[in-house]
């Protein structure tokens, strides 16, 4: 169903979408698919409650962030079964999930009284400069699969929050955990017509009409650096705002002074949470040659560990990428890079969509696995001598949204991070870390725009100059 102008109705188009349970294939739910008419409705119909929803008062918004973010925490198993059967996510992972989406609420409630605007001292006598901080209006918003409920409600909620209207289009993997349900929960919360809306339909017959619709100011979108680039060229075209988080292959660097345990233990959840179908995920483990045999051996006995297979088990750590086209895409990444000479440390098989956790060792800059984004749960483990030399390896892709350095020399550890070229880098931990009060977001082919605080705030708003002249001004003619 759409949910537009808070009607949820039928789709226009005669198409239809069928939302698979990614570790069974099994048929979860069909919906009869939107097509051009239901997104010019959305976008209509958001459009003019835009003009009322900013100017409501921001005690009102920030209640209405606080409902929703009650009602999450009040159907949070209800959300966590979606969760697993839609996206294939784990228990641990719906958890997290969960609890990443109602700490977003609670930060956006407080976004409506932070809408600040300031005086400046004007150049012309007698006049005073005003400068004030609106919201955009409109907000276009294309979700992700991977991490749907949360990269969905870090745009929504704090868009909403600062006064805006906004239409979601979420991914075709997951209609309702990147889209329904969220409209659901603030339907519940009471949030006035049209402020929320959610079309779900084929990229192939509204995915370039939903993104350069001319209602909407920004586009915020969550996904791969190919399709973001694409979009990018629509939102230029169109002179919108760009808020997008796109690909990573990020880099995990062990200095030779690192606690190899630990650097482990960080590695292994850095890379294999979610299967590694995280944006921030590592993806290349560059370690000094010192203390590599060490953490390859370590690192490899742990990764045997790790139960894989039926994402609803309590006990299952990596379910099912989402669809055999992913798993064809990290089973490719593998078998070219042992033919280029990686070692196979455990894995490289799959059983349906479940990919088996799998390491290489013996990994060079030139293979697949080293400058492809891997998004499973394969890594590969790579040599460094020198401090440089890992710099020099950690920026050798397109790619820079996060990373992890592990050292006991914290100043150490400070100055080669500054030199890596990502958004975001993280001091003996892993590369997997977003919280809702920092920014957020990647440098090179990881995108432009940042998430989180006061950044996403002046993301999702404008300021406008207004200048009043207090006393009369005399003019050269």
């Amino acid at each position: 169903m759409q949910f537009i102008n808070s009607e949820w109705r039928e789709g226009s188009d005669e198409g239809q979408i069928e939302n698979l349970n990614p570790f069974d294939n099994n048929l979860i739910n069909t919906f009869k698919a939107a097509g051009k008419d239901d997104v010019d409705a959305a976008y209509d119909c958001a459009k003019e409650a835009s003009k009322t929803w900013s100017k409501t008062n921001p005690l009102i918004r920030r209640d209405l962030m606080l409902r929703a973010a009650d009602i999450i925490m009040k159907r949070k198993d209800e959300i966590a079964d979606w969760l697993i059967k839609e996206a294939g996510g784990t228990a641990l992972k719906a958890q997290v999930e969960i609890k990443q989406s109602y700490d977003m609420l609670i930060e956006a409630s407080g976004y409506p009284t932070r809408m600040h605007g300031f005086t400046i001292p004007s150049f012309t006598d007698g006049k005073e400069t005003y400068v004030y901080r609106k919201a955009l209006g409109v907000v276009s918003m294309i979700s992700p699969w991977n991490f749907p409920l949360y990269l969905s409600m870090r745009t929504i909620a704090p868009a909403i929050a600062v006064g805006n209207a906004i239409v979601i289009k979420p991914a075709s993997q997951s209609p309702v955990t990147g889209g329904t349900i969220i409209a659901k929960i603030f339907e519940e919360a009471g949030i006035p017509k049209g402020v929320i809306n959610c079309v779900v339909g084929k990229s192939a017959v509204i995915g370039d009409y939903f993104t350069g619709h001319p209602a909407s100011r920004l586009i915020s979108f969550t996904g791969s650096t190919p399709v973001g680039k694409g979009i990018g060229r629509i939102g230029g075209e169109a002179l919108k705002k760009l808020a997008l988080e796109l690909g990573g292959n990020n880099a995990f660097i062990i200095l030779d002074d690192a606690d190899v345990d630990r650097a482990v233990d960080s590695a292994i959840f850095g890379r294999f949470m979610h299967q590694g179908q995280i944006c921030m995920s590592t993806n290349r483990i560059l370690v000094h040659d010192s203390i590599y045999d060490e953490f390859r051996d370590k690192f490899v006995a742990k990764a045997k560990t790790l139960a894989y297979g039926d994402p609803a088990k309590q006990e299952t750590i990596i379910g099912p990428l989402i669809d055999n086209k992913a798993v064809q895409h990290v089973l490719n990444l593998i078998e070219k890079s042992v033919g280029a000479g990686a070692k196979l440390e455990t894995g490289g098989k799959a059983e349906g969509n479940v990919v088996q956790p799998t390491v290489l060792s013996e990994v060079t800059k030139d293979m697949a696995i080293f400058q492809e984004e891997v998004f499973g749960p394969a890594v590969g483990l790579v040599r460094f001598k020198t401090d440089e030399e890992a710099i020099e390896l950690a920026n050798g892709t397109e790619y820079g949204l996060s990373g992890a350095l592990h050292t006991r020399n914290l100043q150490r550890g400070i100055e080669i991070a500054k030199q890596v070229e990502t958004g975001m880098i993280h001091i003996n931990d892993q590369s997997v870390n977003d919280e809702m009060n920092t920014p957020f977001g990647g440098e090179k082919n990881s995108g432009v725009g940042r998430f989180g605080n006061d950044f996403i705030v002046d993301e999702l708003t404008t300021v406008q100059w207004v200048s009043v002249q207090m006393q009369p001004r005399k003019y050269p003619f």
